[in-house]
């Protein structure tokens, strides 16, 4: 529901729409119905700043920041509810006859006895929730805090359609139910998006605004009935580095790229309601949740719950160290999230991992999440809630903390949970939120059993396994050389990369003859001598939100540079050298410190305000640099302080990279290889001749200790977030039309309605199988999302550049595949375009080809995809274990189903990887346990029949299912349709186009 209202907006007046989404997801879940009808209102003239108070955001970014009252929290201001009630009932007779309608349906909810107020100290009280203790359960004391986070949305949402009594049963008795793999409906408090995931979610919603006109229907349906920040980071490359202009060049050239897709984002800002979008040059999504956009515990309308999020970038779990429940989920998800489907999920296993003792001396935050993740990765979460307690939490600081919750994708788990404690507080007030605010978090926290106070004795909580870890014991690592969880000691790391060389090309290995590995290719840099080997550093970033948001690590990396310079230490001129803060924040504690100057004398200039390296954005390597890796094959190495460095993702000529803490990445850098045994070799030569040490430069901690206490400050957060809400110039100068339906340019390269409900009718499809489908590829074990989506550079060759360059797009413009997500025709030319990607199908040929069976042609896998799709022939997909791990990407099933997949038969799924396919109709099956398509004898040259019944309502979650071949081989594989829901979805041919039908028949 919108209601047309007045917005003052500089110096015009204009109509504009707010939205009550908010209000209602918190107060009375299932109003879909309220919210898909339009009320109109005649002349509800308003002024925003008391609407914003009302739990209302405005349609533009910068409007409604200038618009409303000083507030630290987008949209939520912590005032007296009940003034806000009367003020708006004043002000407009329909948000009266609206609240009304919320308190009758609040009424209705089964669990209305245990909704009760929460006073303040001085009197009033802060506003009312459901209380968690007032059930009078034990079993609810013995609850992870994390599942309480569940149980508190579904007695919150209970409206016996949506969210049933059986659905809060089931949640209350976790510790039986949870085992039993039960269904559970879940709805988020808000959904957060990133601009990579968030240019085609909004393409999605466009286009679904036009396939409601085209049904009949009222487009206007279509909008986030939750709220919904979307913050641009992922478009900006290094381009220029090691120079003081390096940001600003970059981002001249992240516009000119980018400004049809930044153009497009600012229109869903205003044609769509409830959706925030913070404009580039900002910082990394992660960052800017976990220091700006997290409010811990809502408070609207008076109702207190707690903050929860879904993303669309599987990192969104860095949230968790601040004690807000989220997780990542594909773009499909998100997008009915949105537009208000309860999530389906299954009752999650919660991991209890516990922490004691304390980190040694020089010993990081990176050096514990790697160590965390390779533990973690061995005992097996995937699809487990991660949650961690005791002792040794207060060593770590709230960054600590979101470091460890970043890499929940790393070790597979949906999320790793730190529950709010005094250090959550702390931070809160530290990044600028009131002290009225912190008060009223943590009042409603320990009123409903949610906060975790140390000086308290602690009951024990119950947990589906245990984990511990002593932090003496963790030691510096780093991990690589192709995936975050192949963690290596540092004193190991010479053996082991010598080890990789030698081994045989896999994970571990590049399969190096012995008489090569020792090589030295002589070249010359700008005029200068120059010379590589295999394991020669060539890009050493300091990049992502995993450590960019930790202060201990960013200052520690600037005194590694410090001593660096003091002692006569250079980074090789050849070696491109970056950093890409996560906030602004970190730019003003560097400054501050000092430790930035020492930073830039080794190359380490700023460049940028987003994922850069992390996301494949590394940049062109020099021309000379490249020819010597290319023309004389060398191993190249890539050190970087982000969360993925797998095969081909960081620079397509870095085989090697590694995950390293930032002072790592300097050390490495100014080492110029990580063929080097840091204890027993020098990494220099000093101004005085004399070797310099790993030990003479590595600070103690002690030494960071000081410079974070001296350097990070409060006003430094405010100052920074009070600059964004002004946007800048280049987001300023974008003009957007205003219509809410979206003028499709058939000319664009970059923005193009995708034909996912081209011929919808409201009934839908049902369920199909597949007959005599040829296997379009064959994969081993460890295939990515960037292995079928990648989100870096085109490739000359590919048909996607193909694509660009009959429209006239130069080569030089190609962008990324990331930047060109809302095109399809782009992504479903890129779609398996992965160059280091293995198809067994090819016998050993690395490369984004494929056999085509009938002509034995070997193709561009789109090509043949496209030879198979005209002449009528269904294609599957067989693969090995972890099908889709590494980022949540949208693309990796919307590709396939455009490239005419119909079911993949992998042994394992990763979580999010798994739903995305089910979202767009694919269907997911897993191999029996022990089996394969080795064991099994399948070569891929077979064509393949899986049977399933006619109708949805036949089909079970998880049943058995029979696939034939036309050798006459036959074999049973699990259906991995894992929830009733799911199967829903399945039966209207996706997830988007059940929606559609949803929303028409309100």
């Amino acid at each position: 529901m919108y209601l047309p209202t007045y917005c003052s907006s500089s110096s015009i007046l204009r109509v504009c729409r707010i939205r009550t989404a908010s209000t209602l997801s918190a107060s009375a879940p299932s109003f879909s119905s309220v919210i898909a009808s339009r009320t109109s209102a005649k002349q509800a003239s308003v002024p925003f700043s008391s609407l914003s108070n009302f739990g209302f955001r405005s349609r533009s970014f910068s409007s409604s920041l200038r618009s409303s009252a000083p507030r630290w929290s987008h949209g939520v201001d912590w005032r007296s509810p009940v003034s806000l009630r009367a003020q708006i009932r004043t002000a407009s007779p329909v948000l009266e006859r609206l609240e009304r309608k919320i308190a009758t349906m609040a009424s209705e909810n089964p669990f209305k006895g245990i909704f009760t107020g929460l006073p303040k100290p001085g009197g009033g009280e802060f506003g009312k929730f459901y209380s968690l203790p007032a059930l009078n359960d034990p079993r609810v004391e013995k609850l992870p805090y994390s599942i309480r986070i569940l149980l508190e949305s579904a007695i919150r949402n209970c409206d016996n359609f949506q969210v049933s009594k059986e659905d809060v049963e089931k949640i209350i008795d976790w510790e039986n139910s949870a085992p039993k793999q039960v269904e559970i409906p879940f709805k988020p408090a808000r959904v957060l998006l990133q601009d990579f995931t968030g240019v085609p979610a909004v393409v999605d919603l466009a286009s679904m605004r036009d396939a409601m006109k085209n049904l009949g229907s009222d487009p206007y349906k279509i909008n986030p009935l939750v709220p919904v920040d979307l913050v641009i980071d992922h478009s900006v490359q290094v381009d220029v580095a090691r120079s003081e202009n390096a940001v600003q060049h970059n981002m001249d050239l992240e516009f000119k790229r980018n400004k049809e897709r930044f153009a497009f984002l600012k229109w869903g800002s205003t044609a769509f309601h409830n959706m925030l979008v913070v404009p580039p040059g900002s910082g990394i999504v992660h960052q800017v949740n976990l220091e700006y956009l997290g409010r811990v515990v809502f408070n609207t309308d008076g109702i207190l719950y707690p903050d929860s999020v879904v993303g669309t970038d599987s990192h969104t779990t860095m949230i968790d160290g601040l004690g807000v429940a989220g997780w990542g989920v594909g773009g499909i998800e998100a997008e009915a999230t949105m537009l208000g489907q309860p999530m389906s999920m299954v009752l999650p296993g919660v991991v209890g991992f516990k922490l004691s003792g304390k980190l040694n001396d020089g010993v990081t935050a990176t050096d514990l999440v790697l160590t965390v993740t390779q533990m973690l990765r061995k005992h097996g979460v995937v699809g487990k809630f991660v949650e961690f307690y005791g002792g040794g939490m207060s060593q770590l600081s709230l960054a600590d903390r979101a470091t460890i919750a970043n890499m929940s994708p790393e070790y597979g788990a949906t999320m790793g949970f730190f529950p709010v404690d005094h250090v959550t507080l702390q931070y809160l007030k530290l990044t600028g939120r009131s002290d009225e605010t912190v008060a009223m978090i943590e009042a409603y926290l320990r009123a409903n059993k949610m906060f975790v106070d140390y000086n308290e004795p602690q009951l024990e909580r119950a947990y589906s396994s245990y984990l511990d870890l002593d932090l003496a014991n963790v030691v510096p690592c780093l991990s690589g050389p192709k995936r975050p969880h192949d963690r290596v000691p540092l004193k190991d790391m010479k053996v082991d990369w010598h080890s990789c060389l030698d081994n045989k090309v896999g994970f571990k290995g590049f399969a190096v003859p012995k008489e090569e590995q020792e090589k030295v290719v002589k070249f010359t840099f700008h005029g200068q001598p120059s010379e590589l080997k295999h394991g020669s550093v060539v890009i050493a970033a300091i990049t992502s939100c995993t450590n960019t948001s930790n202060p201990s690590v960013m200052l520690g990396a600037g005194l590694v540079a410090k001593k660096a310079c003091e002692l006569g230490l250079e980074v090789k001129p050849w070696v491109k050298t970056s950093l890409a803060p996560g906030s602004g924040v970190v730019t003003k504690y560097l400054l501050q410190s000092g430790l930035q100057s020492y930073l830039n004398q080794q190359g380490f200039n700023i460049v940028g305000y987003g994922c850069t390296t992390c996301i494949g954005n590394s940049g062109d390597l020099d021309e000379s640099v490249a020819s010597a890796i290319v023309d004389n094959d060398i191993v190249a190495a890539a050190v970087l302080s982000g969360n993925r460095n797998f095969e081909g993702r960081v620079h397509p000529l870095t085989r090697a990279n590694y995950l390293a803490s930032p002072p790592l990445v300097v050390a490495y850098a100014l080492a110029g290889t990580v063929d080097i045994d840091f204890e027993k070799e020098p990494i220099g030569t000093g101004k005085d001749g004399k070797g310099v040490y790993f030990k003479d430069i590595w600070p103690t901690s002690a030494e960071i200790a000081e410079a974070v206490q001296s350097s990070v400050l409060p006003d430094m957060f405010k100052s920074t977030y009070e600059a964004i809400t002004k946007g800048n110039q280049f987001w300023n100068q974008l003009s957007v039309p205003s219509s809410s339906l979206y003028s499709w340019d058939p000319t664009s390269t970059y923005i193009h309605n995708p034909p996912y409900f081209s011929g919808m009718t409201m009934d839908p499809p049902g369920a199909r199988g597949v007959k005599d489908a040829y296997c379009l590829l064959l994969f081993g074990d460890s295939i990515t999302t960037d292995h079928i989506s990648p989100a870096g550079s085109i490739h000359k060759d590919s048909p996607a550049a193909r694509y660009l360059m009959e429209r006239g797009v130069d080569r030089k413009d190609f962008n990324s595949y990331g930047s060109r997500r809302g095109n399809d025709e782009v992504m479903a030319r890129g779609t398996f375009a992965n160059i280091r990607i293995v198809n067994k199908l090819l016998n050993g040929e690395v490369g984004p080809k494929t056999i085509h069976i009938p002509t034995g042609e070997k193709l561009y896998v789109y090509d043949a995809a496209m030879k198979y799709k005209s002449a009528g022939q269904d294609t599957i997909v067989l693969a090995g274990a972890e099908y889709g791990s590494g980022s949540s990407r949208d693309w990796a099933a919307k590709g396939p189903m455009l490239q005419g997949v119909k079911a993949v038969i992998a042994k394992s799924f990763e979580r999010i990887h798994r739903s995305n396919l089910v979202g767009m109709g694919i269907i997911p099956l897993c191999f029996k346990a022990g089996e394969d398509a080795d064991t099994l004898g399948l070569t891929g040259h077979e064509r393949y029949t899986i049977d399933l019944p006619a109708k949805v309502s036949d089909i079970r979650p998880g049943q058995d299912v029979t696939v034939t071949t036309d050798n006459g081989k036959s074999f049973t594989c699990t259906l991995r349709f894992d929830t009733e829901v799911e199967l829903t979805y399945f039966d209207h041919g996706g997830i988007l186009q059940y929606v559609i039908r949803n929303l028409t028949n309100q």
